[in-house]
């Protein structure tokens, strides 16, 4: 009996301790997302700042929101509130499980930092030459595609324009990359056409690349960064 009562309590003492790594294996997983959704979608808000700076276009979904403006003639402000309503209702209807921290965060807090970050780089570089536009979007575009893949692997919650090729990515099991192509050229194609077919100053050579590279970046920082920085390095 009493070697029985050893096994025993030999036994439980190994099960807490089992459970108790796998526990904290969980905490600092669970720690490591909501890092990676705070720091990516924060980073994210900057570089759209920096992005909106360079003055060579913005991305696609503020091209649909201008498109949008021109035929509903509401202060931008209110009408980007409105849409972004509109999409989190989508949300809840197509698939809630997206909606989170990042959710949060991206409606009440993106916002602010781009306008704050855009307004600090133009005085920092008050009117830039060609040159220098250009380096603001080459550097832009590869940071803001790892600062979107980190909060997008960390599952947190996403924006409710990024939503749509993560739910169609996860229905229909086509490539992200090219999901992501797709509704960033929808959102340049209608706002495009919502402003008459002309251009008004959003529509440059950075919307287009982003329209084009954003998708298989992201996909890219995807496997090669973000994975690896949520499971670590041997998952």
């Amino acid at each position: 009996m009493i070697l029985l009562a050893d096994y025993i309590y030999s036994g439980t003492m190994l099960c807490r301790a089992i459970f108790a790594v796998k526990e904290d294996g969980k905490m600092k997983e669970m720690t490591r997302r909501i890092w990676m959704t705070i720091a990516g979608v924060l980073i994210n808000g900057v570089i759209v700042g920096l992005f909106k700076a360079s003055q060579l276009g913005v991305d696609p979904f503020q091209v649909l929101c201008a498109g949008l403006n021109n035929v509903i003639p509401i202060p931008f402000g209110t009408l980007y509130i409105c849409i972004n309503i509109v999409l989190l209702a989508g949300m809840f209807i197509v698939d809630r499980h997206y909606i989170g921290l990042g959710t949060l965060i991206n409606l009440f807090l993106l916002g602010y930092v781009a306008q704050y970050s855009q307004a600090l780089i133009e005085w920092l570089i008050p009117n830039p030459n060609l040159p220098i536009r250009v380096c603001m979007l080459v550097v832009a575009l590869p940071i803001l595609c790892l600062s979107s893949s980190m909060y997008f692997t960390a599952d947190l919650g996403v924006s409710t324009y990024d939503v749509w090729a993560l739910v169609l990515d996860k229905r229909t099991k086509a490539p992200f990359r090219f999901l992501r192509v797709g509704t960033d050229l929808v959102c340049v194609v209608v706002g495009f056409a919502l402003m008459g077919f002309r251009l008004g100053g959003m529509i440059g050579v950075g919307t287009i690349i982003t329209a084009f590279f954003m998708g298989p970046l992201i996909d890219l920082f995807n496997r090669k960064v973000s994975q690896p920085l949520r499971y670590g390095k041997n998952q």
